[in-house]
């Protein structure tokens, strides 16, 4: 058999539906859907639209089953023990909405995504429940640094413990499976925030040993916005109660168990996007997305490493596949991220962020294979006017 020759990224770029004219370095916000997956979406659409009430009641709900299905072989999770959610945010509203209690301490890190911090706050003090954000000291130097100041939080009122297995500020892959295990072993409930993951590095849900667990798959797996997942272990699966009350609660027609019809069939809502992800599957398959994207990774490493040495701080941890995938972020020393950001996008065409987190600034780019690695190159040199005809921002160590 003759290997299929792999596009460069002039080629890749041409299956995206992306402005030509943009520098794309944040696909980590909120994705980009491939062509031929957007026509996808749009086959469903359509298909809907032309019986609307047969497609809904009768013909849909099976091409769901058949798409979660194909979901779940790729991240090893039972595909009973999967909801589609329209995002993360969702998910996490979902489960915290019922997994607290008074007087429970829930333990993450101080590194988490902000709606996520406002999520478990808001829950918190609706039922009296404490939100302990954890120190987590940057640079790490090993995962058994990160592991040990994790803990160094717990107490005996600790009853949940929420992390994210990568985070947006960072970009960092934080050590999931080992604190998963730990916590199992201590009697915790464990909820990972996977909203970076799913595509992106390798995961099986199965083995990770999560309560819960929710993923993108609009971000990195590329389907369309708002198809992301919701896995429950089926210990907790019936301690949740939807969001919303629909046809799901008390159905006279009941599916596989009451988490299915609680949460997936609750009102009117064009569910085509969760029917893309075989679409999105086939599209890594064909163009041998994952062998792309091991070039990728080797670029961050690599232009990470430059662009921090340029801004004069340092990488955020050891420069390996350990603690990076398609994501960097460096610290940026200024008081005006978002005039920065502005900056960039409207004056060299380059979508990035530049993210405050605390008391810390991060420039974050993302690397995917229609990327060059002469667009890390082209924002230091913008990076660098910036610098020198505005007071936007100065060099560490300088």
């Amino acid at each position: 058999m003759i290997e299929k020759k792999t596009k460069n990224a002039k080629e890749i770029r041409k299956l995206f539906l992306l402005d030509d004219s943009i520098s794309f370095l944040n696909f980590g916000s909120f994705g980009a859907c491939p062509l031929p997956i957007f026509e996808d979406l749009i086959k469903w659409q359509r298909l809907l639209e032309k019986e609307p009430v047969r497609f809904i009641i009768e013909y849909g709900p099976k091409f769901l089953v058949e798409s979660k299905e194909a979901l779940s072989s790729y991240i090893g999770a039972a595909a009973s023990d999967l909801i589609f959610v329209p995002n993360p945010t969702f998910a996490i509203n979902t489960i915290a909405k019922n997994i607290l209690s008074h007087g429970d301490e829930i333990l993450t890190t101080d590194l988490e995504y902000g709606a996520m911090d406002y999520t478990w706050k808001y829950h918190c003090d609706q039922v009296g429940a404490t939100y302990i954000r954890q120190h987590i000291s940057l640079p790490l130097k090993t995962k058994a640094q990160f592991i040990e100041e994790f803990w160094s939080g717990f107490t005996k009122k600790t009853r949940i413990v929420f992390i994210s297995q990568m985070t947006s500020s960072t970009g960092l892959i934080f050590p999931v499976e080992e604190i998963c295990a730990e916590a199992k072993r201590r009697g915790l409930i464990t909820i990972v925030d996977g909203a970076h993951i799913t595509g992106h590095i390798p995961l099986n849900i199965s083995s990770l040993q999560a309560d819960f667990y929710t993923g993108a798959c609009h971000k990195w797996m590329m389907a369309p916005k708002g198809c992301s997942f919701l896995y429950a272990s089926k210990e907790f699966q019936d301690t949740l109660d939807p969001l919303i009350i629909s046809w799901g609660y008390k159905t006279h027609n009941p599916h596989s168990t009451q988490f299915q019809d609680y949460h997936q069939y609750n009102g009117t809502l064009d569910f085509s996007a969760y029917l893309t992800i075989p679409a999105a599957l086939e599209f890594r398959t064909q163009h041998q997305w994952d062998k792309q994207i091991e070039k990728c990774r080797a670029s961050v490493l690599k232009k990470g490493a430059e662009l921090s040495s340029y801004l004069g701080t340092y990488p955020l941890a050891p420069l390996n596949d350990e603690f990076y995938g398609q994501l960097y972020s460096a610290q940026i020393e200024t008081l005006y991220p978002e005039e920065l950001q502005r900056i960039l996008f409207t004056n060299y065409g380059i979508e990035i962020p530049v993210m405050q987190h605390g008391d810390k600034c991060y420039l974050r780019f993302s690397f995917q294979p229609f990327n060059r690695e002469e667009e890390i190159d082209e924002l230091i040199s913008a990076l660098e006017e910036i610098r020198t005809t505005t007071d936007l921002w100065v060099k560490a160590n300088a």
